[in-house]
């Protein structure tokens, strides 16, 4: 896949927990969990701006492009 998922790296950066972010933004753990591991095909921007607004930061701080070899 060309977008890899940086989510960890930016809860380990925030000192998060993903059960907390689960809560605050109000998605299961297993619907995070899946975005975490990169196991989603697709991410609605209404639930990707929730993830930026409770973490401070910006789409491209969670989300990469890395084009295929």
């Amino acid at each position: 896949m060309a977008i890899i998922i940086r989510l960890d790296r930016i809860l380990a950066d925030r000192k998060m927990q993903l059960n907390e972010l689960a809560r605050q933004v109000n998605i299961s753990n297993v619907n995070l969990s899946n975005l975490k591991t990169g196991k989603v095909k697709a991410i609605r921007f209404s639930t990707l701006e929730a993830i930026c607004k409770t973490l401070n930061c910006q789409p491209g701080d969670i989300l990469e492009y890395v084009p295929d070899d």
